[in-house]
């Protein structure tokens, strides 16, 4: 597990993918100990930086992510986690995804449909 969290600052990027069909839903951060307790328990954790301090993704929602491969790039300074998604959005607005918008004539467009209430699981603060 040596990771580079040296190079930024400490942290290293997680892109988030579905294991099972490839969809970008996320891309977080991860300290060295976010990255030790996913191993560990199985479930994917980040880092924080506007908290400054460590989140497991789902803990206050329910929609955790079961990690099923982590993998590295060369660099050694980036993971991808390819996860099971535990209900169905993992982003905060009620989306699958956290990519959600898309570039359309020079303006940014919502390209899908919400899959959950942001409101009933955050009760009004996503």
């Amino acid at each position: 597990m040596n990771l580079d969290f040296q190079k930024a600052g400490g942290l290293v990027t997680a892109v988030v993918q579905d294991h099972a069909d490839g969809r970008v839903l996320m891309v977080a951060y991860m300290n060295e100990e976010a990255f030790r307790r996913t191993v560990e328990t199985g479930f994917a954790t980040f880092y924080s930086r506007s908290r400054q301090k460590l989140w497991m993704k789902g803990e206050s929602s329910g929609h955790r992510l079961a990690v099923r491969r982590i993998s590295a790039d060369c660099d050694l300074d980036a993971v991808l986690l390819e996860v099971e998604p535990q209900q169905p959005g993992v982003c905060h607005e009620g989306y699958r995804s956290c990519f959600f918008r898309t570039l359309e004539g020079g303006d940014w467009r919502v390209s899908e449909t919400r899959v959950y209430d942001p409101d009933a699981v955050y009760g009004g603060r996503s």
